[in-house]
């Protein structure tokens, strides 16, 4: 097998593989992604500050914050943008089986995807065949970062369509059942998914239908989900949002000025496929919320759920949001964090791992019952799924909130290095690792 083309950068070696619990538990707060629900939905403890002691990784430029909503971010990158990339107001995500198995088609088409996505983060059209919807609009945002299904490696029937079988990372696996699952295939799993974010909904729909048309003959789109109210901050520049329960989300999730918190949980070290190395795996789920059942419960015991206060966000047992999480703390001769909340069973002491996570909530209408079909569609990013979010997935068993929630979409992909000139596309390293 030739030898994959490397880029030389501090996120593509020396990565410590491991964490040992008494380092983790030594950071004074470092930002650690939590899962909100039986299998993932925001939540977090903790404040996102990076270990003074540790020389940070200067971040890529896709990840400099911006104050101005319509400013285009940097495409090309040692990563890919819409990573670590301050979170936009607004997600497209879109799922593709790829109908053809002749390879070359499949290298065109990313080709020209890289091409487009080029133009497409900058304001401006693919070409003369653009769709015309968002001539006039900035850029606003958006970012296009792609990723690889497991199944585009190997078919379910096990067909290796593209001699692609040999080079499947280890960790990129359908993720394992867990209790209380309900997920519909339908709008599940994908040979290639992109995440498209922006602050703007129509550069959104310009630029996926665009993807879209570009991919015609090549692949189809499997499943899609729109998303609105990022549900975490990527970037110490923002303040922390909230998610559809109300309460604030993404308090503790990994920052972009994190940068060895980011080698260790988030991009792919040297240990994994030569390929991916500087990369990452994505982890996407779709949580609906039961929220009709939740408003129905008391704040105090919604609090007690969470672990956090509804109102400042703070650690239950403390007054500020950013406080530290005090699991000794008692309240009427009981602990003030309960130990079947979400906060007490995300926290890194309870996991021993962390996540970038850059989720969106979202309402699809309402079901049969008249209940809203809503939630939070969950985003994480991280360097081995088994060790990021099926770790913390698996802990949150009995987290009191999963009566609240129901899990009906998942995926897993990985996520290449970043294009890092105008000769670079999306999956050159996968498809063409010859210097």
């Amino acid at each position: 097998m030739a030898e994959d083309r490397q880029v030389e950068h501090p996120s593509r070696a020396g990565a410590e593989p491991g964490l040992s619990r008494r380092r983790l538990l030594g950071w004074s707060g470092l930002g650690v992604a939590g899962v909100l629900a039986a299998g993932t939905v925001g939540g977090a403890v903790g404040r996102a500050t990076a270990d003074a002691t540790a020389p940070a990784t200067v971040p890529a430029p896709t990840s400099a914050p911006t104050s101005d909503p319509t400013a285009a971010i940097e495409f090309s990158g040692v990563h890919q943008a819409g990573i670590v990339t301050p979170a936009q107001d607004r997600l497209h995500f879109v799922a593709f089986d790829v109908v053809t198995d002749r390879r070359d088609e499949l290298v065109g088409m990313l080709k020209a995807w890289t091409a487009a996505a080029r133009r497409l983060t900058a304001g401006e059209s693919t070409g003369p065949d653009d769709t015309g919807e968002a001539d006039g609009l900035p850029a606003s945002g958006l970012t296009l970062t792609v990723g690889f299904g497991p199944t585009l490696f190997t078919t379910t029937d096990g067909r290796d369509r593209f001699g692609l079988a040999a080079r499947r990372p280890g960790p990129l696996a359908d993720l394992p059942a867990f209790p209380g699952d309900r997920i519909d295939p339908a709008i599940s799993g994908g040979d290639l998914g992109i995440q498209a974010c922006a602050n703007d909904p129509q550069v959104l729909v310009h630029a996926v239908r665009n993807l879209v048309r570009l991919g015609s003959g090549v692949v189809r789109v499997r499943w899609t989900q729109q998303g609105f109210g990022r549900t975490s901050s990527t970037s110490s520049a923002q303040a922390t949002p909230r998610n559809l329960l109300g309460f604030k989300d993404g308090t503790a999730n990994l920052k972009a000025e994190n940068g060895q918190a980011l080698e260790r949980f988030v991009w792919v070290g040297q240990n994994d496929a030569d390929w991916l190395v500087g990369g990452s795996y994505l982890v996407v789920r779709r949580i609906r919320m039961l929220l009709e059942e939740w408003d129905g419960v008391p704040r105090a015991e919604q609090e007690a759920v969470i672990g956090r206060t509804k109102d400042t966000g703070a650690p239950l047992g403390q007054r500020a949001e950013f406080d530290p999480t005090d699991f000794t703390a008692v309240r009427n001769g009981r602990p003030a964090i309960a130990r079947d909340s979400h906060v007490f069973l995300s926290h890194p002491s309870n996991t021993g791992t962390a996540m970038l996570r850059r989720g969106y909530s979202f309402v699809d209408g309402a079901d049969r019952d008249g209940r809203l079909a809503a939630g939070l569609f969950f985003i994480a990013f991280q360097r081995n799924p088994e060790t990021g979010f099926t770790q913390v997935q698996r802990n949150l068993a009995s987290d009191a909130l999963n009566r609240f929630t129901e899990h009906t979409s998942s995926a897993v992909f990985a996520c290449p290095p970043g294009v890092v000139d105008d000769e670079d596309w999306w999956g050159r390293t996968l498809f063409d690792p010859a210097p």
